[in-house]
């Protein structure tokens, strides 16, 4: 019984595993880009406002779009590894410890 509710939610995640993938690699981002814009901001700090403002908008725009696209790919394959039978509690467990570092965060 328990191993047909695990088969029955693991056939409906894995053809999402990509979009899954996503979401967990960009809410790690929003949970901890406060974290990177910080080290980023001491390192560049004491440099004119013009560098540092470019320094901002290259990390923004370009630098956290450039982990989501490497890192996504990554994650999925990882997730594809997993066996059926443990895909679908797998994700609910990460979403789980998502929402677990959010709430440590006082993110919402």
């Amino acid at each position: 019984m328990l191993n047909d509710i695990l088969l029955f939610l693991t056939l409906h995640l894995r053809p999402y595993t990509s979009q899954l993938a996503m979401m967990v690699v960009a809410t790690l981002l929003v949970l901890y880009g406060d974290t990177i814009n910080r080290a980023v901001k001491r390192h560049v700090n004491h440099y004119h406002f013009i560098l540092r403002t470019l320094v901002f908008v290259l990390l923004c725009a370009f630098g956290y779009g450039l982990l989501l696209t490497w890192l996504t790919p990554l994650l999925a394959q990882a997730l594809y590894k997993i066996p059926s039978l443990y895909l679908g509690i797998s994700m609910v467990g990460i979403i789980l410890g998502l929402g677990i570092l959010a709430e440590r965060k006082r993110i919402f």
